[in-house]
């Protein structure tokens, strides 16, 4: 079963049915017990960074999601999802991360390009691993934001060229993914990203 974490900032409708199209058994939810038996977890995520980690910590998901990681239980984040994997976020105000990927997420005042970042870029591998198993160099995903993670190239598996920066698309470390772009809108790759992260659940 998929854990997809309802904490009053996703868009939950469209990643459970991209989900569900791939035949993966979802459950929507912010019980504690049901994330801990889940065999992998999705941080969804659209607003600001301080309300997220507000809203997981009113619904007492921060240690539950410590624990998940702990567990070796494999965790997506996606969008704002991705974001509060970090140490910190800069939007708004200054704010403490879950710290489960190195680095922090800033505005992107260094971009030459319209902020917020939004439409379709081409995918750049940095490091191969089975979630993009299914994906070409130079496949496009979407996007949409205005702040990117600023992290270590080990971590840094995938990446988008945009306004003369890279802007990290895919982050992973251990059990811990995070992708900036949307998979559940980014068509047949991101259902290819999606299927690969089933089949890594199901390793």
């Amino acid at each position: 079963m998929i854990a997809v974490i309802d904490y009053h900032v996703g868009n939950l409708g469209s990643v459970t049915n991209a989900l569900r199209r791939l035949d993966m058994d979802v459950e929507v939810t912010s019980n504690p017990e049901v994330i801990l038996q889940a065999d992998g977890v999705i941080l969804p995520g659209v607003g600001t960074f301080p309300v997220a980690m507000k809203n997981l910590e009113n619904e007492h998901l921060i240690e539950v999601l410590n624990e998940v990681k702990a567990k070796k239980t494999p965790i997506m984040g996606i969008c704002l999802g991705m974001q509060v994997l970090f140490e910190k976020g800069y939007e708004v105000e200054e704010t403490k991360g879950l710290g489960f990927l190195d680095g922090e997420v800033k505005y992107m005042d260094d971009v030459k390009a319209k902020i917020p970042h939004m439409g379709w870029n081409q995918l750049v591998i940095n490091h191969p691993h089975p979630l993009l198993k299914y994906v070409q160099e130079g496949d496009y995903v979407y996007f949409v934001h205005s702040y990117r993670a600023h992290t270590t190239d080990d971590e840094l598996i995938a990446y988008a060229s945009y306004g003369g920066v890279k802007v990290p698309a895919v982050v992973i470390k251990d059990n811990v993914i995070g992708c900036q772009f949307h998979p559940e809108k980014s068509g047949e790759v991101g259902k290819k990203i999606l299927l690969a992260f089933k089949e890594l659940v199901s390793c």
